[in-house]
C-alpha cells in the first residue's frame, strides 16, 4: 500500500511526533503538590493523554483523590495552576520521536503539504515546534480550542482541508490515539496509526486505522 496521491498529511502532535510526557508529568505533579496530593509517574500519566488539556487535569485529580467528588470548579482551578506549570516547562525535557525529524524533511523535499491537529491548547504547539525546530515544515496547526470542537470530531480536519484547499480524498490522517482514528473516519478521511504512542494503553489497530506503521520512518516508504 502507498499513498503518493495524497497532498495533504494531517499529523497529531503527542505520541505522534512528540514524547510530551515527562514535561505533562511534571506540570501535573506541581498542580498535585499545590492541593497537597501525591505525585504520580510517567506511566500513570500516560493513559490520561489524549482528550485534551483539562480531561487530563480531571483525570489525574480523579486519580489521586480517590473516591472524592471533583467539582467543576476544582477543575477549573487545577487547569489554570496546570497551565501555568506547563508553559513554564513546555519543552523541557519533551522530545521528537525517532526519524521524525529525517521523515518530515524528507516529505517535505517530496513536495507534501503538512498541517498538525493536536488536542494540545493552540498557544502550546507554537513554541514546541520552534524549540524542536521543525515548525518550517508545516503550513497550519490547529489545537483543542482553534474551533467549536475537537478530535474526534471532523471538524478540525474539514477545517485544515478547507484551508489548504485540498480534497477529503487527497488528505490522509496520521496519529497515535483512537481520537486521531475516529476524526478520520467522521471526516471520511483515510488514516495512518503509530503503534508506539500512547493511546490509553490500547493498541491503534483496534480503531481500524488504514494503515498501521510501528515507527515514524516507516512513512518514508508510503510517500
Amino acid at each position: 500500500m502507498n499513498f503518493k496521491e495524497k497532498d495533504l498529511i494531517i499529523f497529531d502532535l503527542d505520541g505522534t511526533l512528540i514524547n510530551s510526557i515527562p514535561d505533562l508529568t511534571l506540570a501535573i505533579n506541581k498542580m498535585l503538590l499545590y492541593y497537597q496530593l501525591p505525585s504520580l509517574t510517567l506511566e500513570e500519566v500516560t493513559p490520561f493523554v489524549g482528550n485534551g488539556a483539562k480531561p487530563l487535569v480531571q483525570r489525574a485529580l480523579k486519580h489521586t483523590r480517590k473516591e472524592k467528588e471533583i467539582s467543576e470548579k476544582l477543575i477549573d482551578e487545577a487547569f489554570k495552576i496546570y497551565l501555568a506549570a506547563y508553559k513554564e516547562a513546555v519543552c523541557q525535557e519533551t522530545f521528537l520521536y525517532p526519524k521524525v525529524l529525517k521523515t518530515l524533511k524528507y516529505l517535505d523535499k517530496k513536495g507534501y503539504n503538512m498541517a498538525i491537529c493536536t488536542n494540545k491548547p493552540f498557544n502550546l504547539i507554537a513554541p514546541i515546534l520552534d524549540a524542536l525546530k521543525i515548525k518550517q515544515f508545516f503550513k497550519i496547526w490547529i489545537g483543542e480550542d482553534s474551533l467549536s470542537e475537537k478530535k474526534p470530531s471532523a471538524i478540525p480536519l474539514l477545517h485544515i482541508i478547507k484551508e489548504m484547499n485540498t480534497t477529503i480524498e487527497k488528505s490522509l490522517m496520521v496519529g497515535d490515539s483512537k481520537n486521531d482514528i475516529l476524526a478520520s473516519k467522521n471526516a471520511n478521511v483515510q488514516s495512518i496509526g503509530v503503534s508506539y504512542g500512547y493511546n490509553y494503553n490500547e493498541h491503534i489497530g483496534k480503531y481500524n486505522p488504514t494503515f498501521v506503521v510501528d515507527s515514524f520512518a516507516e512513512l518514508q516508504n508510503l510517500f
